[in-house]
């Protein structure tokens, strides 16, 4: 069964209001419902809109993690950690070197 939420935020991409938000949206629907590769794409495409889009950093990272990319995951967060510095979005980035933390120890 579709996701009612995705299939509508999947309407709009292409359209007057595609953007980083609605891609963000997107990722965000799709991590809720485990189509993790897709939300990473999701989140992928939201930062080609804002690069400078630290939340989608953060979500990109929690996605690549989920499908077992550990690099990527960790790339994401560093990535997201310099942006969200520069932006003064110093929760992010907190949050995010925890995550880079966590994903640093042995399991």
């Amino acid at each position: 069964m579709t996701d009612p939420l995705v299939e509508r935020l999947r309407a709009q991409l292409g359209g007057v209001r595609d953007g980083a938000l609605l891609r963000f949206s997107l990722g965000n629907a799709l991590l809720g419902d485990g189509a993790y590769a897709e939300a990473a794409q999701a989140f992928r495409d939201a930062l080609d809109f804002d690069p400078h889009y630290s939340a989608a950093w953060k979500l990109l990272g929690k996605a690549l993690l989920a499908i077992e990319d550990d690099a990527g995951a960790a790339a994401a967060w560093r990535s997201g950690i310099d942006t969200a510095t520069a932006r003064g979005d110093i929760q992010a980035a907190k949050e995010m070197t925890v995550f880079l933390n966590r994903l640093s120890r042995p399991r």
